[in-house]
């Protein structure tokens, strides 16, 4: 049986190479085509409730979470992609992360960031608070790698709206992010869980 591999691979390079298509406008604007934006669906409203996965200790002044990367449908945070759970911690209080990539296949990392309407391109990885932030957030070699947990710790000084988010090029892009509020009246909870 003969194989077709080297020759579609020669027709393809030579397709490639002869560029095909129209003749290029040689007044044609070389500036670089901005990023496109994609549209930032609204913060789910309704009840603040604890899911089985936060928790609040008042008296210690802490909140414990645990965020699943990897559920169903895929390219999430705890089976809710692009914004569809916001979760509201107290300022001041020192909140834990624990996130657990159930990803069978793909690194995944998380990081409390500032942005908080365009996903749409490579974030930078910088935290919103020191230590808000998983190790090596942009490596799809070091992230948190499947089956791992990381976790990380930080002060939620300044009330505010943030975002959690996947910092691996294009995760976010594709849903990896949610709204992550620091309240200044004391609230606590998610809504849309």
């Amino acid at each position: 049986m003969m194989k077709h591999f080297p020759i579609l691979s020669v027709l393809a390079f030579t397709v490639a190479a002869c560029g095909g298509g129209e003749p290029a406008d040689s007044a044609a604007d070389d500036t670089p085509a901005a990023p496109a934006v994609v549209a930032t669906p609204a913060a789910p409203t309704g009840p603040m409730t604890i899911p089985d996965w936060f928790h609040v200790d008042a008296e210690a002044q802490t909140v414990h979470m645990t965020i699943t990367a990897g559920g169903t449908p895929a390219w999430n945070f705890n089976d809710a992609p692009k914004g569809g759970v916001a979760i509201t911690v107290p300022e001041g209080y020192t909140v834990t992360v624990d996130l657990v990539n159930e990803d069978p296949v793909m690194a995944h990392s998380l990081g409390i960031s500032t942005e908080t309407s365009n996903f749409s391109g490579v974030l930078e990885a910088v935290a919103a608070f020191e230590g808000g932030i998983t190790e090596d957030p942009r490596s799809m070699l070091e992230g948190t790698m499947p089956g791992e947990t990381e976790s990380i710790t930080f002060v939620a000084e300044t009330a505010g709206e943030y975002s959690m988010v996947c910092y691996i090029a294009g995760h976010s892009l594709v849903g990896m992010w949610l709204y992550f509020n620091v309240s200044g009246d004391g609230s606590a909870g998610v809504q849309g869980a």
